[in-house]
């Protein structure tokens, strides 16, 4: 018997229910009906459910027939074709999202991204031809194609030409550089890298671009570092403008300038000079050989870094606190040594700090600083409980308070280091008031200090030796006096009238045109900022403008200025090419260094397959690619 030809009650339970034709009525059972379920025929399957519920046998046909026809008659066909329709129109939708995305997602710009991807993150050229990686970028873009690695180089050629040419153009229009060099040799290889730097003189923002990252082969000595900085030089067309090259304390770089700068100490051009170095390099005096040798100045980051890790280490193994610090630092090191090698040593150092852990790299100090200082931040119970969990020898009381100690004295050290390497907002008129600074707050902690009273006074003997070079040089110091947040405050009262005199003298020799356009340039217009810089009534005393002033009285208004922002130059355009001269040069060497940050970018060389003119290229794009705006298209 069919359902339908059951009582009114059950007809209007079942009548409406789509799955009904599945189910056979076979008796009542007070409120229920019983009802054999033909989709599980020849097998006899009786089931109850309500009268007024399908729910039971709903339940039935999800666990055990699922995907079963529910439509067999008119109304089953209707809705059907309504399902159709939905599907047809979900179709559509998604051809109407493919067509508008590729309208938006051109090849090229697929080829542009695509590009950048390889580029960031030095990836193989391989990857292109990689099945699941032509999967992915075809599921995502409905239909665009993946560019070949013929495609990759024509466009990394394209690339670096634009760039080279923005970088000439921007590079014709200054007037002073600055350029950093370092070298790097790795698994028997060696890298030559240079940066370049200069102010912009409206914003008076710092601007940097890299030059070269070429491969130097056979042995690495003088006669082939100042030959390769010649050609970075020349090639673009800054030999002229560059003010100094900044490099480390060690390497090649140092038998290059004590070669060829002897004779070029006695000069006043505070530029780099032509040297006939046929003699040096060929040991040929008749042949000629100019090349372009700038001055040097030597990384002042460097300088406190061998402050730390030579003149330190002399004056602690002399010291009475030499067994402590020895016995504290190898429990540390232990430490560290767990954390970067054994698998659960960072998470239970983390879980236990509940902060990140920094494992320190041996070559800087500044982040085995860092490091040292997160765990001494640690309470006494963590502590204990860190070296319990790694199962690394405790720190004694004593042991610990050194360590405190340590971490205490040697903070502004630290922080002079950061603002060394700080490369938008560090120039060199920095260097002279950090280095002040650092001395008379080591000082200042000598009293107070229980292990280190001996080893300050050694640390501060050696920052006068180190830096003796730079306290002796005119242009650092008027670096420094033309830069507004110290201007003369920094000198004993005694010097300040001398050196007021020698800053009016090196303003004089400033051209009257490249001062009249920096304040100009100045004054493009005034700049409504707030509701007092709109409502104007007129001015009640004329202002002197600067343009009428003497040498001497605009160099006497600056140094009475009390303005710490550097767009308080605006309005003293002599002093502001002062600063844009002197103040160019960078302290440190962080930028060139930035681009050795891994050592990983020299392996990738060989383990992408990449020719070292290309490699050159890949990690050139990669340093400017925030600086030059070019396109790969």
């Amino acid at each position: 018997m069919d359902l339908d030809e059951t009582s009114g009650e059950c007809k209007s339970a079942m009548q409406s229910w789509r799955y009904r034709h599945h189910f056979t009525y076979k008796a009542d059972q007070g409120k229920n009906i019983i009802v054999q379920c033909n989709l599980c025929l020849p097998r006899v399957n009786l089931l109850s459910t309500s009268k007024t519920s399908t729910s039971n046998l709903k339940k039935h046909l999800d666990r055990t027939h699922l995907g079963c026809d529910a439509r067999p008659d008119v109304k089953r066909g209707r809705k059907r074709a309504e399902h159709n329709g939905e599907e047809s129109r979900h179709w559509q939708l998604k051809k109407v999202k493919a067509e508008i995305l590729s309208k938006y997602m051109s090849q090229s710009r697929m080829d542009e991204l695509i590009f950048n991807f390889i580029m960031e993150d030095c990836l193989s050229f391989h990857v292109l031809e990689q099945p699941g990686f032509q999967k992915l970028i075809a599921g995502l873009t409905e239909g665009l194609k993946t560019m070949d690695r013929v495609a990759l180089f024509a466009k990394m050629d394209q690339a670096f030409t634009g760039m080279r040419e923005e970088l000439l153009s921007k590079l014709s229009q200054i007037q002073y550089a600055c350029t950093t060099a370092d070298i790097w040799t790795f698994n028997n290889r060696s890298f030559f890298a240079m940066t370049c730097h200069w102010i912009d003189p409206n914003s008076l923002e710092r601007k940097s671009a890299a030059l070269s990252f070429s491969r130097l082969r056979g042995t690495v000595s003088f006669d082939t570092v100042v030959q390769k900085m010649h050609e970075v030089h020349v090639a673009y067309g800054i030999e002229g403008k560059v003010q100094t090259t900044v490099t480390d304390n060690a390497s090649p770089f140092m038998s290059v300038f004590r070669e060829y700068m002897m004779d070029s100490q006695e000069s006043d051009d505070d530029i780099g000079v032509f040297e006939n170095v046929a003699s040096l390099l060929d040991g040929d005096p008749e042949q000629d050989m100019m090349l372009f040798v700038p001055t040097v100045r030597r990384c002042a980051s460097h300088h406190l870094e061998l402050i730390v890790s030579e003149d330190f280490w002399q004056a602690v193994s002399q010291g009475p606190t030499c067994q402590l610090h020895y016995s504290a630092m190898c429990k540390v090191y232990s430490i560290w040594s767990k954390c970067h090698r054994v698998q659960v040593g960072l998470p239970a150092a983390e879980a236990i700090a509940k902060m990140p852990l920094v494992v320190p790299s041996i070559t800087h100090w500044n982040v085995e600083y860092c490091a040292l200082q997160k765990l001494v931040g640690l309470s006494e119970l963590d502590f204990t409980e860190l070296c319990t969990r790694l199962e690394t020898p405790q720190l004694l009381p004593e042991e610990l308070a050194f360590l405190k100690e340590y971490v205490s004295v040697f903070h502004p050290l630290a922080f002079a280091l950061e603002l060394f390497q700080a490369e938008q907002k560090c120039f060199l008129g920095l260097v002279i008031p950090t280095v002040l600074s650092l001395k008379n707050k080591l000082n200042e902690q000598k009293d107070s200090a229980t292990f280190l009273a001996d080893v300050i006074n050694a640390v501060v003997a050696a920052i006068d030796v180190r830096f003796k070079d730079l306290f002796a040089s005119t242009e650092a110091k008027f670096a420094t006096a033309t830069t507004p947040q110290f201007r003369l405050w920094w000198m004993p009262a005694s010097e300040r009238e001398e050196m007021c005199s020698l800053l009016a003298t090196e303003a004089s020799l400033v051209e009257p045109c490249a001062a009249a356009a920096t304040a100009n340039a100045s004054r493009s217009g005034p700049t409504i900022k707030s509701e007092d810089d709109f409502f104007s009534y007129g001015s009640a005393k004329p202002a002197m403008d600067a343009e009428q002033w003497g040498v001497t009285e605009e160099i006497q208004k600056y140094i009475e200025g009390t303005g710490k922002a550097l767009e308080s130059l605006q309005d003293f355009p002599r002093v502001k090419q002062l600063f844009l001269k002197y103040n160019t040069p960078l302290p440190s060497t962080a930028p060139v260094q930035g681009l050795f940050s891994q050592k990983s970018n020299i392996v990738t060389s060989q383990r992408i397959f990449l020719t070292e003119d290309y490699f050159e290229r890949l990690q050139l794009l990669r340093y400017n690619s925030s600086f030059c705006r070019f396109s790969s298209n």
